[in-house]
């Protein structure tokens, strides 16, 4: 039989009469960390490096979806198509998507961020931006028995409890026992060099593992910037 080519109208067309229900099949098939023999990155002291990180995506500007999504603002008038926030959980060292939450752009990404928590376990650590780092979806994080290691505002005071020989600090973030790095970051381009400070908390609490592993590890969040796409 020929190879049919169809056009792209008629692969919209096709993919509307489809629906949702086989799409979110097949992702329930093949999503996951896809981290079995796989060594380097995929692991870090034994655990999973996973990311949580949220984004915006653009949806066709139709009456249905702008009963449910709105636009976005801007300078210049907003977007010109109606908005979905996407909140993804992928493992940093295959790209594996492992969950990930479609939802209005009203829906704050720490809204979106407890719906994947069924998704965290035991033996994982999960590096996340400022947007997670408030106290009760730490405290949530924490209690499926992941570690987090998250960036938090600059500006966040954390009482000094026991102080560590690389400089870090043992403290408490609501009913959590937390570590706290405050770390210097240098950023060089053609434009010159930048300077300035992130402060990290984890529930990483052992003295044998350096601050500056736990910075380096924080550099593979980055990954799940690149990794969006896959689930648009």
């Amino acid at each position: 039989m020929p190879v049919a080519s169809p056009s792209a109208s008629s692969m919209a067309a096709s993919r509307r009469r489809l629906g949702v229900a086989p799409l979110r099949g097949l992702f329930e098939a093949v999503r996951g960390a896809v981290a079995a023999g796989w060594t380097g990155s995929v692991w870090w002291h034994g655990r999973l490096v996973c990311a949580l990180d949220g984004t915006q995506v653009v949806v066709p500007d139709t009456d249905e979806n702008k009963t449910v999504h709105r636009k976005g603002g801007g300078n210049h008038g907003g977007t010109g198509y109606p908005l979905v926030r996407l909140v993804v959980l992928i493992a940093c060292g295959t790209r594996g998507v492992i969950d990930a939450v479609f939802a209005p752009t009203s829906d704050g990404e720490p809204t979106c961020a407890t719906r994947l928590l069924s998704s965290l376990r035991a033996g994982m650590i999960v590096l996340a931006d400022r947007n997670v780092g408030g106290q009760p979806l730490l405290e949530k994080i924490a209690a499926t028995e992941a570690d987090p290691l998250v960036r938090v505002t600059n500006n966040r005071l954390f009482p000094v409890g026991e102080t560590y020989r690389d400089g870090s600090w043992r403290s408490r973030a609501g009913r959590l026992d937390v570590r706290v790095i405050r770390c210097e970051i240098t950023i060089t381009t053609d434009a010159g060099r930048k300077t300035g400070y992130y402060l990290l908390v984890s529930t990483l609490l052992d003295p044998a593992i350096p601050a500056t592993d736990l910075v380096r590890l924080y550099h593979n969040w980055w990954l799940i910037e690149i990794d969006h796409s896959q689930c648009i």
